[in-house]
């Protein structure tokens, strides 16, 4: 039987990192080294060094396909299995084959020609594996349809990523390696953004240290591996939800960071029964440390709390382990044996245990139990009112048929007894009727009768088993329902908890929804929350004069007040957690609060200092030039003709308009300073403000190349601001365009957000001065009064950033500068 072939992946994060190069350079390598390789396919995309490598290496002529009256070629499979190289080079592992070939998807033929037993090196980008496609169509708003399945390139026996740094893609993308020119400008500013590189590069890594990973945990399993492999530091830290925790994380985050890149991970363990006692609002404290410091919060059940930890940690490969020192005294280990410190230290192995000391240390002399019962005490008086009546009864009943063989049968009706009040009223009756029972049992039924002596030695022996039998059933019974109220009281607050959580999810007030399921849960007539100022925020349900409430601090941040029955201790604990979430959503509201207070102010602000800053600079040209051209005009040596004249009038009149403009924009700054106006967004149609754009800036046609698709969304903006931007970007793009290559103004929509890119092929900007730029006084060519009023792009970008925009300089391809002024899409 043929050998199956391996598989090797070049995995890249985006097209252009230099998959298929490094493809074609392994496989001439590998045919340096007497290897038999072949082309089966290769993309070279018409780019001219990838084209190079394939000079000296055999390629497979591809098939036609006729498909619509269109010719299409495929990889000739048939071709591929005949030739049987050693090695085939096939490229986009991903494609999608014309119909009518012999499978739907390219890594189908690859599987055929891997069970021929040929080797096989592929090319695959990240946006093609099926898990990552809804992923990665967040990130750039594009879909995917052609995918390989994530087994397929996970049965790989080697998967390479090709990498090349985001910057590096895009330089090589503006100097037309990747696409021809008439395609880099819509890449540059759509999928080959650099954020949207930089998240698919990060997108790309992550899954091949998880597959890494599992791959590392696959090889453990199938050797039976269960000792720790340090491949990194993973350090579990124990907590019980008791006031130790924090110490105990951040001693935990010290010994992962010393590591360098290690993995901190909290682990609660809890009991399956539920009545293993932890302050859930203290957990939920420490889980929020846990994930600040970068670390993980996981949660196990366990009957035996050492073997759960040890097992956890085991799992996740833990290398440290680190839990406290017992808050118990000494007398009590004494009583009760080891602790669980010690059991983990004996069966941890291999894996260093941390014993942490804390304030809480032995803080306790003996076992804390719980001194309230599991049922309620009207139930705990019914079950003795049943055990001092039904015994009577019992016993009279049971005197009607008495004899002396009769002795079990009577026993056991005592014990079903015993167990209906167990059932009834929980331990302390059951005990009280087992021990009645009892005596009732020697008195009435064993001879001597009417007394308490025994005569016979077995009679003894029974009546002892009877009252240690009836003993331990009121105990199982007292203990099962205990755990019955325990679960379906942790199911309820489960249930409440997730309702709560489910509300704020679904968009309702927080704070309201927190108040409301507060009353609701615990049956109160009225809930108010009032803040520190006394402020009453929410309330929920009616308050009446004279209600006296009980008042519960929620952080700093005001006091919960409750109005109706007191609650019970066990309330409470639940209602901790609940004040817990109310003082974070509280948190969240006075920031969001305060972020809507501060966005309008800040835009605000933002307008007001790019005009300010760049109004020093504006107003001394027009006030410089309309003051000569005034002083001339006022000459009085009488040598200034008609036509001097009418160009001095023509220079000053320009230079006033202009001054105008300025001081119109200054009047709005202190407007704006003084609330009255504010940059108004709204849904503006670029169509509608080009128009006047073309008409202020007083071109011809041809002057400028305008590419904005018909059906463009609209934009959320300012109009006026919005138009004084273009013209300021044209105005700029006009000076240092090169006769004959007009500037170019161009939009899109893209994730959201409305892109207008303003280009030209004139002399650019070095990367160095690209922030320079939107300094003040930065413009060169100020001589004349033709540009518009002149404000600068650092006016210019503080327009944009008011509106909630971005202003940002690129290089256009193949020489000069491009702005790209971006603005959200109006919903």
């Amino acid at each position: 039987m043929t050998a199956r072939g391996r598989l090797r992946v070049l995995l890249g994060a985006a097209p252009g990192v230099g998959k298929t190069y490094m493809m074609l350079e392994e496989g001439r390598r590998l045919r340096d080294t007497g290897k038999d390789v072949a082309v089966a396919v290769v993309e070279t995309h018409d780019r001219a060094a990838t084209a190079a490598l394939l000079e000296g290496l055999e390629v497979i002529p591809r098939k036609t396909v006729e498909h619509r009256g269109v010719t299409l070629t495929e990889m000739d499979l048939d071709a591929v299995l005949q030739r049987h190289p050693d090695i085939a080079l096939v490229d986009e592992l991903a494609h999608t084959n014309a119909p009518g070939s012999a499978h739907e998807k390219r890594w189908q033929d690859v599987e055929t020609i891997l069970d021929a037993g040929i080797d096989v090196i592929s090319t695959v980008n990240v946006q093609h594996i099926e898990s990552l496609n809804d992923v990665v169509e967040q990130i750039t708003g594009v879909p995917q349809r052609e995918t390989v399945p994530d087994s397929v390139v996970r049965s790989a026996t080697q998967i390479e990523v090709v990498d090349l740094t985001p910057q590096s893609l895009r330089d090589r993308l503006a100097e037309g390696q990747v696409y021809p020119a008439t395609r880099i400008d819509a890449a540059l500013s759509n999928y080959f953004r650099l954020g949207n590189l930089t998240a698919l590069r990060e997108l790309t890594l992550l899954w091949l240290a998880d597959e890494v990973d599992s791959s590392l945990q696959r090889y453990r399993a199938e050797h039976g591996i269960d000792q720790k492999w340090e491949a990194r530091e993973r350090v579990v830290v124990a907590l019980t939800g008791g006031p130790e925790g924090e110490t105990l994380i951040r001693r935990g985050a010290r010994v992962a960071a010393r590591s360098g890149s290690g993995d901190l991970l909290a682990v609660h363990v809890t009991s399956q029964d539920g009545l293993r006692e932890t302050d859930p609002a203290a957990l939920a404290a420490q889980r929020k440390l846990v994930e600040e410091l970068g670390g993980t919060y996981h949660q196990v059940v366990g009957t035996d709390t050492p073997e759960a930890l040890v097992t956890f940690a085991r799992a996740s490969n833990a290398t440290q382990l680190v839990i406290g020192v017992s808050r118990r005294s000494r007398l009590t280990a004494l009583l009760t044996g080891s602790g669980v410190g010690a059991t983990v230290v004996r069966e941890s192995g291999d894996i260093d245990v941390h014993i942490v000391s804390h304030a809480a240390a032995g803080g306790r002399t003996l076992p804390r139990f719980r001194r309230t019962g599991a049922l309620s005490v009207r139930r705990r008086i019914y079950g003795f009112l049943l055990a001092l009546i039904a015994g009577p009864l019992l016993t009279l009943l049971l005197l009607q048929v008495r004899s002396p063989d009769s002795l079990t049968a009577e026993a056991l009706a005592y014990q079903l007894l015993v167990v209906v009040v167990a059932l009834v009223g929980g331990i302390w009756p059951a005990l009280f009727a087992a021990i009645l029972s009892g005596l009732t049992l020697d008195f009435v039924f064993v001879s001597p009768y009417n007394t308490l002596t025994i005569g016979r030695p077995t009679h003894l022996i029974a009546l002892g088993l009877y009252v240690v039998i009836a003993v331990l059933v009121s105990v199982v019974v007292d203990q099962a329902a205990r755990r019955t109220r325990s679960a379906a009281r942790a199911s309820a607050e489960s249930e409440l908890l997730a309702t709560v959580a489910g509300g704020v999810i679904r968009g309702d007030d927080a704070v309201q929804s927190l108040v409301s399921r507060t009353r609701e849960a615990f049956g109160l007539k009225a809930v108010r929350f009032t803040a520190d100022d006394d402020h009453v925020q929410t309330t929920d349900g009616e308050i009446d004069d004279g209600d006296v409430p009980t008042r519960v601090p929620v952080g700093t941040r005001g006091t919960l007040e409750l109005y109706g029955n007191d609650l019970q201790a066990a309330d409470r604990r639940l209602l901790s957690v609940i004040v817990s979430q109310l003082d974070a959503a509280v948190e969240h509201a006075d920031l969001s609060t305060a972020a809507k207070e501060v966005g309008p102010l800040e835009a605000t602000d933002r307008v007001r200092t790019a005009l300010l800053a760049a109004v020093g600079h504006d107003l001394r040209r027009p006030l410089a030039t309309a003051t000569a051209a005034v002083t001339s005009l006022r000459s009085t040596d009488g040598k200034l003709s008609a036509r001097d004249r009418a160009e001095l009038l023509e220079t000053a009149d320009l230079s006033l308009q202009s001054l105008a403009g300025l001081l119109t924009n200054l009047l709005d700054v202190s407007r704006v300073q003084a609330g009255v106006l504010a940059v108004s967004l709204e849904p503006v149609d670029l169509d509608d403000i080009l128009p006047p754009i073309i008409d202020e800036l007083a071109v011809k046609p041809g002057d400028i190349v305008i590419d904005v698709p018909t059906d463009l969304p609209e934009v959320r903006a300012d109009a006026i601001l919005l138009q004084r931007a273009i013209v300021n970007l044209l105005s700029n793009a006009l000076r240092y365009s090169p006769k004959g290559e007009p500037p170019r103004v161009s939009a899109s929509a893209f994730g959201g957000k409305i892109e207008i890119r303003v280009s030209d092929s004139g002399p650019g900007v070095p990367d160095e001065r690209k922030e320079e730029i939107f300094h003040p006084f930065q413009r060169t060519g100020d001589t004349d009064n033709s540009a518009g009023i002149g404000l600068g792009l650092a006016l210019t970008k503080g327009f944009v950033e008011g509106m909630g925009g971005t202003l940002t300089p690129e290089d256009t391809p193949g020489g000069g500068l491009t702005m790209v002024l971006s603005l959200p899409m109006d919903a």
